[in-house]
């Protein structure tokens, strides 16, 4: 069953990359208390993800964050390395990757994508979503190949 509107997220292990090395962090534990605009990609350093999903919330991070948005959070199924690389080369200091290395997240909100035709398994799909203390408020999931309501444009709209 896929996570929607007013549902609270699933608690499982995310891990997020730190100049002091991974940190395991449970999902209930870095949504509560606060409003985060989180998105998913496929996969870091990946054309559309890495051209445009990212690069978008870098750049609209303050606009989002006068909006009331706390903290903003990008997840793939990659592991913490590979995400901490991809904010370092891509990001930066406003975006907080949170590496879904077994797509556990994934699989739990009921968004996953096989892209097995692409050597790249299982992976989440394309979205974004305004998390609220824990509880979805807003969810936009992309349709296959498309990039449109998962932007931070988007977002910025339903703020």
């Amino acid at each position: 069953m896929t996570i929607s509107k007013g549902d609270k997220l699933p608690d499982v292990k995310l891990v997020k990359p730190t100049s002091d090395g991974p940190e395991a962090v449970q999902s209930s534990d870095f949504f509560a208390g606060k409003k985060v605009a989180l998105f998913a990609v496929p996969g870091a350093f990946t054309p559309t993800c890495s051209a445009k999903h990212l690069p978008g919330y870098v750049e609209k991070a303050d606009e989002l964050k006068a909006k009331g948005i706390d903290e903003i959070a990008c997840t793939a199924v990659n592991d913490a390395f590979v995400m901490g690389a991809w904010n370092k080369a891509d990001g930066g200091d406003a975006i907080t990757m949170l590496a879904d290395g077994s797509g556990d997240f994934a699989k739990a909100m009921g968004l996953t994508a096989d892209m097995s035709g692409y050597g790249m398994g299982t992976r989440s799909n394309r979205y974004s979503m305004i998390v609220d203390d824990g509880v979805v408020t807003e969810i936009n999931v992309e349709g296959p190949g498309e990039f449109k309501v998962s932007s931070a444009e988007h977002m910025l709209g339903q703020l």
